[in-house]
């Protein structure tokens, strides 16, 4: 079939105008490329579900793509969930463009297929989707959202039972259900008014005070004021509210807002980008947090699942990573807990060896795991069958998983405990900075940076594949005058020392390769399960044992003769 007439199928399954009118002026205008990008393959479950541009075809974010996933997935819960037909899935969203009228497809098209829906009145944080799947012991449950990605996007998040992200095997059996959905314009719909009145769509807005309370439990010492000044940003997003609500209920602390970011607007007015990891994103909370004088400055990605940090330490803002910030919330949730029986704490392959001398240290179990909570959270869950308690789990992009009752990254918790840390620390005299460099003395200086490459066009997805392939055929014998002692092949599950080639236990399947160097250094490279994107990861280390500004020294050292050499591997 040709792309033309691909493309008048989609449009004649096509509910939307707008999207139905982009394919008839491609195809008026003959434009071949365009409708190429438009129909080459298809959106795939990645780190975070379907993420994708809005527009139309099966390569974008767009009602059709919605429907047809909503009947895929209800089609494999149905098969592999005991009772889902009267558990349901719980469905939210957030603010961005086309999240409203995606999540009532959702809704219509799962009720359609004879799954009960569970879904709120108004906009939600990620975390509290999450939160109510477990709540609710639903079957499952779908976030509309694309989290911190520019404007845009879109995308859909699937939770299972379990209340973590889907892993394989489901995600490949909902992906071959999706293939088998009928069009969108021959899948059965419920209207969401009869749903209503059938008892078959429940609100259940009741949840989010039961997260918030959930939450507001997890704060020392409740009621005592803290004295600490916080500057926030929701950057448009749906957070500020909720976080509002439990810092109120908790009597904590005065948080100002940057007041032109605190309303949800999918348009992101003020930001290009509105991911706090991203240059420019953190300038007008930073601005606000010079003029109030603030100690902290904290900021929510647009649907609250991440935080960034930066603290006021002599003088000056300093950021925090998001390895920063985890380790110190691992070791302050892992300090005087004579609750604990065998702690556990969990981070993703790319983020910092740190968490590993700081789980010892408290005598916790320390897992990696590949990219993503979906793998933090699932493999939680396994540890836990064997008797583990699950501590704290995160991954470097200022993802952090505090409370075991929300299966995935949740920036509000998160943001309510590196509040009060701060404000404990304030009280001694001492800053975060601080805190972290006390680690560093003990378990010594562990530095990251990020090298990240973006492709562009249609065969951006092939031209990543062929750098990682021509890295496996041709792997650095050094990086940065630092010996390559061993790579791993994720992607082919084998690993190569000096001594040969062997196989690989540990990790699952991925298109990661991992250069472990001498010194305890480290580099790796995966493509971006979220954007086209190749991503290095470079990792330093040194001992403190001559002195803490020796130490940062030379892993400031190490990564900038890292970087430059990987800089010409990345621009090849």
């Amino acid at each position: 079939m040709s792309v033309i007439d691909r493309a008048r199928a989609w449009i004649a399954q096509d509910p939307d105008p707008t999207t139905r009118r982009e394919l008839e002026d491609l195809i008026a205008s003959d434009d071949h490329a365009a409708l190429e990008a438009r129909f080459a393959g298809s959106l795939e479950f990645g780190t975070a579900g379907l993420r994708g541009v809005l527009g139309a075809g099966p390569t974008r974010m767009n009602r059709v793509t919605v429907m047809r996933t909503t009947s895929g997935l209800c089609a494999w819960l149905k098969r592999q969930v005991r009772n889902a037909g009267t558990r349901g899935i719980c469905i939210g969203r957030d603010a961005r463009m086309q999240s409203d009228v995606f999540a009532e497809d959702a809704i219509e098209v799962a009720l359609g297929a004879g799954i009960p829906v569970w879904t709120f009145s108004n906009v939600v944080p990620t975390p509290v989707l999450a939160f109510s799947v477990l709540e609710l012991g639903a079957g499952g449950g779908v976030m509309i959202t694309a989290s911190h990605n520019p404007p845009e996007y879109n995308g859909y998040k699937v939770y299972w039972e379990n209340g973590a992200q889907i892993i394989p095997p489901n995600d490949l059996g909902v992906a071959r259900e999706i293939e088998l959905a009928p069009p969108a314009n021959e899948l059965p719909r419920m209207p969401m008014a009869e749903g209503r009145e059938r008892g078959l769509l429940r609100n259940v807005d009741h949840l989010v005070s039961a997260y918030v309370d959930l939450v507001a439990g997890a704060a020392r010492r409740p009621g005592e004021r803290r004295e600490v000044r916080v500057a926030y940003t929701a950057l448009h997003g749906v957070a500020e509210s909720t976080l509002r609500d439990i810092l109120s209920r908790i009597r904590f602390c005065e948080v100002q807002s940057v007041v032109e970011q605190a309303t949800p607007d999918g348009r992101f007015p003020t930001v290009a980008f509105p991911n706090p990891e991203e240059p420019g994103a953190m300038n007008a909370v930073l601005a606000l947090g010079s003029a109030i004088d603030a100690d902290l400055i904290i900021a929510n990605d647009p649907d609250g699942d991440r935080l960034a940090v930066s603290v006021m330490h002599e003088g000056a803002f300093e950021s925090l990573s998001g390895n920063d910030v985890g380790v110190l919330l691992a070791e302050d949730l892992l300090t005087g807990r004579a609750d604990l029986h065998k702690p556990l704490v969990i981070s993703t392959v790319v983020s910092s060896p740190m968490l590993g001398p700081v789980a010892a240290s408290h005598g916790a179990r320390w897992e990696q795991t590949l990219t993503g909570h979906k793998w933090i959270q699932n493999r939680a869950l396994e540890l836990e069958r064997e008797g583990y308690q699950y501590v704290f789990g995160y991954e470097e992009a200022l993802g952090y998983a505090p409370l075991s009752s929300i299966r995935d990254k949740d920036g509000i918790s998160s943001a309510l405990l590196i509040i009060d840390l701060a404000s404990r620390l304030k009280s001694r005299g001492e800053t975060l900075i601080d805190a972290l460099e006390s680690l560093w003395r003990e378990h010594g200086v562990f530095q990251g940076m990020q090298l990240t490459r973006r492709f562009e066009g249609l065969h951006a997805g092939g031209q990543m594949a062929e750098l990682v392939e021509d890295l496996r055929r041709k792997p650095p014998t050094e990086i940065g005058g630092h010996p390559v002692t061993t790579m791993i092949d994720l992607g082919r599950q084998v690993k190569w020392t000096r001594d040969g080639e062997t196989p690989y236990e540990g990790l699952a399947k991925s298109e990661v390769l991992i250069f472990e160097l001498d010194g305890g250094h480290r580099a790796m490279v995966r493509p971006s399960g979220t954007e086209p994107k190749l991503k290095w990861y470079l990792h330093a280390y040194a001992s403190a044992g001559s002195g803490l500004a020796q130490a940062r020294a030379l892993t400031a050292a190490v990564l900038d003769r890292m970087a430059e050499e990987v800089g010409k591997i990345v621009s090849h």
